[in-house]
């Protein structure tokens, strides 16, 4: 698609951008170790560990559920999360925003 994000889809969407525009929204993260974690993002950095508030934990095999009121995810033990769709359109209008913004004379 020639973006450089590496999905193919040629909108240029960064993971840490869609993150940004998901803080504060609640959000699925699955570890690799198949536990999952639903709740509200607080905070994300560079290396995509993760901050979130209001999380209900699921174990691997989806018997077990635990309440915790925040935890803190480190990025290289996630297999993938998931956003709300708003987030999405979200992230896109701020890009374009942003790209505007930055298409100045000179």
């Amino acid at each position: 698609d020639g973006d450089g994000d590496g999905d193919g889809d040629g909108d240029g969407m960064l993971p840490l951008s869609l993150l940004k525009a998901a803080q504060g929204h609640p959000m699925l993260i699955e570890l690799k170790n198949g536990e999952t974690y639903n709740g509200h993002l607080v905070n994300c950095d560079t290396w995509m560990n993760v901050h979130l508030r209001e999380v209900i934990c699921t174990s691997k095999d989806g018997d077990r559920f635990w309440r915790i009121p925040e935890c803190y995810i480190r990025g290289n033990t996630v297999k993938y999360m998931r956003v709300q769709e708003e987030v999405m359109e979200k992230a896109v209008e701020e890009q374009k925003k942003y790209r505007r913004f930055g298409q100045g004379r000179g």
